[in-house]
């Protein structure tokens, strides 16, 4: 823990689908992000920081829990996180916190109602929350007169949510705009078919009917401005999650923020036409895919269609800075700032036309795994950590900053030694893991389920129940275009990276109070 005689308060602002490297600070050459470059250089910053799950859902029930997917029990973008599931800001509250989330949640599914819960809990212990809250979010709930907070959602005191992507409104964002004066029929005219202009390319790429004053971007940063100012000047500190849902697709940036930036401007990935040497087959077959109606679907990107949607993108990003920017306005204004850590993070990345790919899933490359990681706040020194870092690090990390006890099943570490020693190795493998229930449903093989193994010099990745695996030298390769699987010079580092994700598999899937997981990889911990 760092020397802070007063507990800190804790600003932990989140994207949705943001690489590390689509920002100013993380190197973008197009995407300008002033407020976001600035907070980067008052902290420290973490470019070898990477998910426990590529997958919305999945990762994000990792970020506030401090365990791996197998372990929380979100494995996809499916289910929801039991309500008894001890987290982060469940801990920060039982030690005298204030708790606040604002936007995107994603820890439940979106059924309306109608649809039957899959929970076979008894009633008993369902009963005590309101309905719509107990297993599903239910969006048509907030069209009554009046909606209570749950109380306790999964720690949280208050919550303003929002409820899907793009130009969809939903949930509290719902409840705002129409205070604002919109109406349902206006807000329903959401999607490409309403949209002012849609790209010629590909449907996921329109400037969206609504305006950017009633945009999740703008909801998002109205009620995290409006919590600052409740929860600041208070006597107990308080923990606010500000989780903004682009720059995820369909990439929808609206008004003046769509036409930012020329698609003719976009420079394509260095790695777009290297499809890799002996890649695994799924990957050619997402490649031969083209987009589809199932906005959700990895494909193969023309030029035409990923320059649109860098441009797009980057005005989303862009539009996310200027709103971090009015929160820091805020939180300065608030006289908080001092005693505030700031965190700046996403759920995942994107391919983006790396390796000629688009989207997520079953592709553990670096644009999908790697994710921008900013921490600072009073006693963190400026610079570059030099440790890898996993969101399953997140909770254990706030915890010691804010001198609250650790609670059992934590299986990240904490950062805060890197905080001030930027070269101190914090961890020495981060472990991924993803689940793709829809595997089936591809006309050729895809791998149901992987797990990944990443230290400072490979990647391995393994698909189990398949002879399919991948092995890449992030030193010489960093671009990962060189398969080492079945190389013969590679037997050795094969080997032993495979008994360390074993190790790392089975200690993820133990209980935390055995320790972290990270300790228990006796091999993997140590320095090779």
């Amino acid at each position: 823990m760092l020397d802070n005689p007063a507990r800190p308060n804790v600003l932990l602002i989140m994207c949705d689908q943001l690489r590390s490297d689509h920002t100013g600070f993380g190197g973008s050459p197009y995407v300008r992000t002033p407020h976001l470059d600035a907070l980067a250089a008052s902290g420290a910053v973490f470019p070898c920081a990477r998910v426990a799950n590529p997958i919305c859902m999945p990762n994000r029930a990792s970020l506030l829990t401090g365990r791996a997917p197998s372990s929380h029990g979100v494995t996809a973008n499916a289910g929801a996180l039991a309500w008894t599931t001890m987290t982060l800001p469940r801990q920060l509250r039982s030690s005298g916190y204030r708790t606040a989330l604002v936007g995107k949640a994603d820890l439940q599914n979106g059924l309306r109602a109608g649809f039957e819960s899959v929970d076979t809990r008894s009633p008993a212990v369902v009963d005590p929350y309101p309905a719509g809250w107990d297993h599903v979010e239910d969006p048509d709930r907030y069209l009554q007169t009046s909606l209570a907070d749950p109380g306790d959602y999964y720690g949280f005191d208050h919550i303003a949510l929002t409820l899907g992507h793009a130009d969809m409104v939903g949930g509290h964002h719902l409840r705002w705009a129409l205070g604002k004066g919109a109406t349902l029929e206006d807000l329903n005219r959401a999607g490409p078919r309403h949209a002012r202009r849609v790209d010629p390319h590909w449907w996921q790429v329109y400037q969206p009917h609504l305006g950017e004053e009633l945009y999740s971007t703008t909801f998002v940063t109205e009620a995290t401005v409006s919590a600052i100012g409740a929860l600041s000047g208070g006597r107990s500190p308080w923990f606010i999650q500000c989780s903004f849902p682009d720059p995820h697709h369909p990439f929808t940036a609206p008004g003046r923020w769509h036409h930012r930036h020329r698609p003719a401007d976009m420079a394509l990935p260095a790695t777009f036409a290297d499809y890799g040497v002996d890649a695994p087959s799924h990957l050619s077959g997402f490649r031969a895919l083209p987009p589809s109606a199932m906005p959700v679907q990895m494909f193969g990107p023309t030029p035409q269609q990923l320059r649109a949607a860098a441009a797009a993108e980057a005005g989303a990003i862009e539009f996310i800075d200027h709103g971090v920017g009015q929160i820091m306005t805020a939180l300065n204004d608030s006289g908080a700032a001092g005693n505030t850590i700031v965190v700046f993070t996403s759920d995942h990345g994107d391919m983006f036309g790396d390796h000629g790919l688009m989207l997520k899933g079953m592709m553990h490359y670096g644009g999908c795994l790697r994710v921008p990681l900013v921490i600072t706040g009073p006693g963190v020194t400026t610079g570059v950590a030099t440790t890898l870092a996993s969101t399953l690090d997140i909770t254990p990390t706030l915890l010691d900053l804010t001198g609250v006890d650790p609670f059992d099943d934590i299986q990240g570490v904490s950062l805060a030694p890197a905080l001030t020693v930027h070269d101190h190795t914090v961890r020495s493998s981060t472990y991924i893991e993803e689940e793709l229930p829809q595997a089936s449903r591809f006309p050729f093989p895809v791998p149901a389920s992987a797990r990944t193994l990443i230290t400072d010099r490979h990647r391995l990745t393994r698909y189990p129940g398949s002879p399919l695996g991948e092995l890449y030298d992030l030193v010489d390769d960093p671009t990962e275009s060189v398969n080492r699987w079945n190389d013969p010079a590679y037997v050795s580092q094969r080997g032993e990276l495979v008994e360390q994700l074993l190790d790392a598999t089975i200690a993820h899937s133990m209980p935390g109070r055995l320790g972290s997981a990270d300790e228990r990889i006796g091999r993997a911990t140590r320095p090779q």
